[in-house]
């Protein structure tokens, strides 16, 4: 007989054991025999709980979207002025908690997925549009016409480092990621908006 209220436990322990299979291997060719097993678990039970090995592997990017989201709304609180809030999504998305090893792996993997995969697609497509609506919002406020490329372009660099730090060529600290993407702001609207 199943245990009563073991079933949130045991589908968070998936997820993470998922995040740490991927960041371990660096590769999304794990096993749901070894994710299970990291998790304490029959195979069984994971397919019970997921149904498949590409929904686990769903479940797990939502798990770190939502941890990342709860993170940018936490640090964009505090954030008074536009240039704040930029501030604010660039220091959530190179957070400790966000650029771990485990997590940067998950997030390229992600993009292979998405490439043949529509729910990763649709999850991808979703991170992507609230980004780039954030930034969006906040760079038409300081940067009027040059929006939308300031957007991209922060928004590429941040994708960019992340994926840099995946290949594992070059890895950088956290803060030293915040400090390139503090000088491209600081760059592109003294470009953008000279005094």
């Amino acid at each position: 007989m199943p245990k009563l209220g073991m079933e949130p436990i045991r589908r968070t322990a998936l997820v993470e054991a998922t995040i740490h299979e991927i960041g371990a291997r660096g590769t999304l060719d794990v096993t749901v025999s070894q994710i299970a097993k990291r998790a304490g678990m029959s195979s069984a039970l994971a397919h019970h709980y997921f149904g498949s090995k590409e929904q686990i592997f769903a479940a797990a990017m939502r798990h770190i979207m939502t941890l990342y989201g709860a993170e940018v709304r936490g640090a964009m609180i505090m954030a008074k002025t536009p240039r704040e809030r930029i501030e604010a999504i660039i220091r959530a998305s190179f957070s400790p908690r966000q650029f771990r090893d485990d997590s940067v792996a998950a997030w390229l993997n992600f993009y292979v997925q998405a490439q043949k995969s529509d729910g990763a697609l649709r999850l991808l497509n979703v991170y992507q549009r609230r980004l780039r609506s954030n930034l969006l919002h906040d760079f038409k406020q300081l940067a009027g016409s040059d929006a939308r490329t300031l957007t991209r372009g922060l928004a590429a660099m941040i994708d960019g480092l992340y994926i840099r730090q995946a290949l594992r060529r070059d890895p950088i600290e956290p803060s030293v990621a915040i400090d390139v993407l503090m000088h491209y702001l600081d760059t592109s609207l003294n470009k953008a908006c000279p005094e």
